[in-house]
């Protein structure tokens, strides 16, 4: 699993409308929690301005931080002729991307960062950034086109980190297994601009690049596609009942609102998104793709932004582990490139912000850095998801096969470890503990060993019972881990130690975070 720094912005609402902070919510190494405090500034605000005028015309937005506000019935200023448009709208989209950047990544922020990226360096892995936004007069912002100054990447094309945005405020995730296939279930809803039968063959030929059933060109893993065109809800939500599906696609059209918008599936017809959130998580989709207008922007009424009411975030917060919408607008031909990028890099057994990092290039290249093209995908991350849909038979552990005896995945209680900052769910079978990507935990910290220790839950005869009891495998080089009795922290070694609920464990030096052992079934 890569390292991760994830960072939350709020509004400092009894400061004053323009204060925010910004913070680590979670950080690879225990001294990367930092926190700052910053002012929005007029700056700010005028290069938000300029590049909606230049870029979003039809769908200017209220600014945070809510004062000086541009109308939305004002026309936009005098754009340059269009010999020079080009050269202009690069200038906007890397002056508002560096001035977004330094917002951030000042000071203590900054510091974090770049220990996190040097840590993932000594992984050899690359970073993976997620961004939390609370307030949600920010939402609105392509905070995508984030990069530290000219000439150097943008946050969100995958070259040193893999970036994201997502929510703390959810439930953790269950364990999720492994995928072979792409499975992806296709619905077209209603819209007047799409002839449906053509554009389901095209998207369906996009997504399967004309591969057939089964099979595993060019070292793809199988996709396979199954098309509804304007389903009745009640056929939507039984087909996802059938659980045959972890990819959803949904292309048509959409509207904003506070119960995350809604989708056209057929004329009279809508399904709302707290409704798709039941659907899509009952039916083990593990990502939904919105080819949708607006499908990551919140809904608006009377200048006020509703928080929480995208589509996207209503999703997530649902228990969807990830979902793909547009900021924008996006035309049929830059939406097919992206799709067609996108779905080889997910066969290609990328993760899923890897995979969108790569169809993200794909955008700019073909359409420009000038163009918003690019910018309009937004991923959101569930916060305990590694963004892994699909992988080879030979790469993992072995897992727990759940077909094999009826009911005993089901049967061993639901445990995890907790620290103050992370929850780790454990799963049937072998947990790796260590320092390396490979291991199902990773703690980063110089004291702990490539493979430190392993948990594992097995059954145990208690007199004439037989019960699962979670066992500690200590395994690391010298002896570095630590279990919390009456009489303090003993150090044990090579040993093999039953675990029970509430006991606190160390792993590395005495001084590292404590972790306590729970079984959330108790």
């Amino acid at each position: 699993m890569n390292p991760s720094l994830n960072l939350a912005i709020a509004r400092l609402v009894n400061i004053g409308t323009d204060n925010f902070a910004i913070w680590v919510v979670h950080a690879p190494y225990p001294s990367g929690y930092v926190l700052r405090d910053c002012v929005w500034s007029q700056q700010l605000t005028q290069a938000w301005r300029e590049w909606q005028q230049m870029f979003a015309p039809h769908n200017l937005i209220d600014i945070p931080p809510g004062q000086n506000l541009l109308s939305a019935d004002q026309p936009p200023t005098d754009l340059p002729q269009t010999s020079s448009q080009r050269s202009y709208g690069a200038r906007l989209m890397q002056d508002l991307g560096i001035k977004l950047w330094r917002w951030i990544f000042d000071g203590p922020i900054l510091g974090s960062l770049e220990h996190s990226q040097g840590m993932a360096m000594g992984q050899n892995t690359r970073l993976r950034l997620q961004l939390e936004i609370r307030d949600p007069d920010l939402i609105v912002l392509p905070w995508e086109i984030m990069h530290r100054k000219a000439g150097q990447p943008v946050i969100s094309l995958g070259q040193q980190m893999l970036f994201s945005r997502t929510t703390s405020e959810v439930d953790p995730l269950p364990y999720l297994r492994a995928d072979r296939v792409l499975n992806i279930l296709l619905v077209l809803g209603e819209d007047s601009t799409l002839q449906l039968e053509q554009e389901a063959a095209i998207l369906k030929q996009t997504l399967a690049d004309g591969t057939t059933v089964g099979s595993n060109a060019y070292g793809y893993a199988p996709c396979m596609v199954n098309t509804l065109v304007q389903p009745t809800p009640g056929e939507l939500i039984k087909e996802l009942e059938t659980k045959a599906y972890n990819v959803f696609f949904y292309a048509g059209h959409g509207l904003p609102a506070a119960d995350g918008g809604s989708l056209f599936l057929r004329p009279g017809m809508n399904l709302n998104g707290i409704e798709l959130a039941q659907a899509l998580t009952s039916g083990g989709i593990k990502l939904a793709v919105f080819n949708a207008c607006w499908g990551a922007q919140p809904a608006v009424v009377n200048h006020q932004v509703i928080p929480y009411s995208s589509l996207a975030e209503v999703l997530i917060r649902h228990g969807v582990p990830a979902v793909l919408g547009m900021r924008d607008e996006i035309a049929d031909h830059e939406s097919h490139s992206f799709i067609q990028a996108f779905t080889h890099a997910l066969r290609s057994r990328k993760p899923i912000d890897e995979a969108v990092a790569i169809a993200r290039q794909q955008l700019l290249t073909l359409y420009r850095f000038n163009q918003p093209a690019w910018t309009l995908p937004i991923l959101y991350l569930h916060p305990n998801f590694d963004g892994e849909l699909i992988k080879t038979v030979d790469e993992g552990i072995t897992e727990l096969p759940e077909t094999s005896i009826p009911g005993i995945a089901s049967a061993f209680p639901h445990a995890c470890l907790r620290s103050e900052t992370d929850t780790c769910h454990l799963r049937p079978g072998i947990n790796r503990i260590g320092r390396t990507a490979d291991n199902d935990i990773v703690i980063a910290e110089p004291s702990v060993s490539r493979l430190h220790a392993e948990i594992l839950c097995r059954n145990t005869l208690i007199g004439n019972n037989k019960v699962q009891v979670y066992y500690l495998q200590e395994k690391s080089t010298y002896g570095t881990t630590w279990i919390l009795e009456p009489k303090g922290w003993r150090q044990i070694h090579q040993e093999e130690v039953p675990l029970k609920s509430g006991m606190q464990l160390k792993f590395g030096s005495t001084r590292s975070q404590t972790w306590e052992f729970i079984i959330e079934d108790s």
